[in-house]
């Protein structure tokens, strides 16, 4: 079991935590428990929230001692320090190995601990010059909806919490398990971590434009020499208006989506099937296996063979 513990303070969000106990703390029919969850805080009794209730949390700050990825949902108000025990705590879990994942305003208590120094952060639009103008050292994008280290991760505001988990879980057990997880909280494919936080209103004229239709004719055709181009033709628009439609629904560009959904439909015939990686290249339109474990290292940190190897087999 991987062990995730959520460190909440008062007043605490329960979007945020929500964000997190839905991901990692429920049971699912059908598919195989993997994860253990729990929420521990500084002085353990009841916590206050903003959703005008106290909730009553009984372990520690030792419970991070034994976390394999700890989540800070949130940290409000965001201009209060966290005490030197919370930030030793943090600290500790990090030096040990654990994964520190942080949503929203939780960014704040990963800063003041030191662990996002040097680095590149996200957290909600409207806290990105606060957060910029108090660690200088932090390099923040005020626009991504996360940005994943590895060992450290940050996503924007409460919304792109669920995005983080998601992309957390599909690392840890691979694309399948992770769709699985989201056909049951009823959420749309997952949003890539470079997406605009927020995507600007329709112009009127667009309001009936939807790419709805667009998009589900290219995922239908991945395996076939689909490019901005062909989507552009298709919709009846040129690409300069084209992009500017995935600009402002999708927050991304038609490329990058395209790209997205081809690696996406590799991840799963690499994890469900015994195709040959050049013909998982072919079917989902990369061509070649060189190409496909070009896009998979600059996406994914790895190669296809590996990616089979870890999550054909049943994950731990």
């Amino acid at each position: 079991m991987h062990r995730v513990t959520a460190l909440v303070r008062p007043p605490q969000s329960t979007f945020e935590l929500a964000c997190a106990a839905q991901v990692f703390g429920i049971e699912r029919a059908g598919l195989p428990t993997r994860y253990t969850f729990n929420v521990c805080t500084e002085r353990p009794g009841p916590v206050a929230t903003h959703a005008g209730y106290d909730m009553l949390v009984t372990d520690g700050l030792n419970a991070l001692d034994h976390a394999d990825t700890v989540i800070v949902p949130g940290w409000l108000p965001a201009r209060e320090p966290p005490s030197p025990a919370v930030v030793r705590a943090l600290r500790r879990a990090h030096s040990r190995g654990a994964r520190v994942a942080a949503i929203c305003s939780g960014a704040f208590a990963l800063a003041h601990a030191g662990l996002l120094d040097g680095r590149r952060a996200a957290t909600h639009w409207a806290l990105a010059d606060e957060l910029a103008a108090r660690f200088p050292r932090l390099q923040v994008d005020p626009d991504v909806l996360y940005v994943d280290h590895g060992d450290v991760a940050t996503s924007a505001g409460a919304g792109a919490g669920f995005d983080l988990c998601m992309h957390l879980v599909r690392g840890d057990q691979g694309a399948r398990y992770a769709a699985h997880v989201a056909r049951t909280m009823v959420m749309p494919p997952h949003r890539e971590g470079g997406q605009s936080q927020y995507a600007a209103p329709p112009h009127p004229a667009q309001i009936d434009g939807t790419l709805a239709p667009l998009l589900e004719w290219a995922a239908r055709r991945l395996g076939e020499p689909v490019t901005v181009e062909s989507l552009a033709a298709h919709a009846g628009l040129s690409t300069r208006t084209l992009a500017r439609r995935f600009a402002d629904q999708l927050g991304t560009s038609p490329g990058r989506w395209l790209l997205a959904q081809r690696i996406t439909a590799a991840r799963d015939l690499l994890e469900t099937s015994d195709l040959p990686v050049d013909a998982v290249a072919r079917r989902v339109g990369l061509s070649s296996a060189t190409n496909l474990r070009r896009r998979f290292l600059n996406a994914l940190g790895t190669t296809p063979g590996a990616y089979r190897r870890a999550f054909r087999a049943s994950p731990q």
